[in-house]
């Protein structure tokens, strides 16, 4: 018997059953093909989504140790850097233009609980400073504390910001802080004006007529620095400056708030030395004397070093009544006698 040849499958006999079979093949070969192209695109658009990069957050802005010295020289208290004062600072603070375009505000500073030190710093600030100066006036000088905690070249709290400098003889960033101003009692309505102002600008109120300004300055002094700064605003009698270039725009102010807030402990000796050689006279208001200081009183009537019988609110005072058992001596004799002299008394009227 001969070998026969292996079957060979004739295609033409199953046209009829094969070519729905074919037509099913090739649609489950195209469902499969799509649902991998599918797939593909899934893993690859996912792995485009994971991989792709967020939007950059600010850098932070390094300033350099020069940066900073030139920067503690801007300020009003360091007598080398006033060249005219009076009439003739205010001729020249005019002759100087304001720079081009309207200032742009700045977003909102708020603090969500904002402690009492760093709203007792900034009602300073706008009390010493501003106290008799328009509502914008006020308001503004708030408004260039906010800003420069913000600022790079500057502390990153509110008290930090107010008492830079404070411990130099003179150069301070704020004058009241080292001028002796601080000596002097407040006075009420316009402290509490002023920590109104405090509390509305650390909830988020912006003045925004200074725009980004660091600096003011009074308009009958002329520092040498108005020179080298946009003057911006002038509110009252103060006038508003700016840095130049990139160091005045908004988006330079990428400072963070660090929340440390504490009043640096201050030479009042010094700061009354200063106030008196200007020529005033002598602080009605000075630091916590222990054994001295008693809280005033309209009825008052005595010296200033005599406490007057009055409780010293500077000390964790308590009545001390001595023990008679414990007592002197000559406590004892004395008791004895008038002891004996009653006993005496009793004797002779008695029937």
């Amino acid at each position: 018997m001969s070998a026969s040849s292996p079957p060979v499958l004739d295609l033409a006999k199953l046209d009829g059953k094969a070519a729905p079979l074919r037509r099913r093949h090739r649609q489950d070969l195209y469902l499969v093909s799509a649902a991998v192209i599918l797939i593909g695109a899934a893993i690859g658009g996912w792995n485009a989504f994971t991989t792709r990069k967020s939007p950059a957050a600010p850098q932070a802005v390094r300033v350099d140790i020069a940066q900073l010295h030139r920067v503690a020289t801007l300020n009003v208290d360091d007598r080398s850097q006033i060249v005219a004062e009076g009439s003739s600072a205010q001729d020249g603070n005019a002759r100087i233009p304001f720079a081009a375009g309207a200032a742009v505000p700045m977003v909102s500073f708020r603090l969500s609980a904002p402690g009492n030190t760093a709203l007792r710093c900034l009602t300073q600030a706008i009390y010493y400073e501003a106290a008799t100066e328009p509502l914008a006036g006020r308001r503004a000088v708030a408004q260039v504390v906010l800003n420069r905690v913000r600022h790079p070249a500057y502390p990153k709290s509110v008290c930090g910001v107010v008492y830079q400098g404070a411990e130099l003889s003179t150069g301070c960033q704020f004058s009241f802080t080292c001028d002796g101003s601080l000596l002097r009692q407040p006075m009420v309505r316009p402290w509490n004006e002023a920590e109104e102002i405090a509390r509305a600008a650390l909830a988020g109120h912006v003045e925004p007529e200074v725009g980004t300004a660091t600096h003011y300055h009074a308009d009958y002094v002329l520092p040498r620095w108005a020179y080298e700064m946009d003057k911006i605003a002038q509110l009252g009698r103060h006038l508003f400056y700016r840095f130049e270039g990139n160091w005045g725009r908004p988006g330079f102010f990428s400072g963070q708030y660090n929340g440390r807030e504490a009043i640096p402990a201050l030479d009042f000796s010094r700061l009354r030395a200063r106030l008196l050689a200007a020529g005033a006279e002598e602080p009605v208001a000075e630091e916590t004397v222990p054994g001295l200081t008693v809280a005033p009183h309209v009825t008052d009537r005595h010296a200033e070093n005599d406490v007057g019988g009055r409780i010293d609110t500077t000390r964790a005072w308590r009545l001390t009544i001595p023990d008679p058992t414990e007592a002197s001596s000559r406590y004892r004799a004395a008791i004895g006698s008038e002891a004996a002299g009653t006993a005496e008394n009793k004797t002779e009227v008695a029937p």
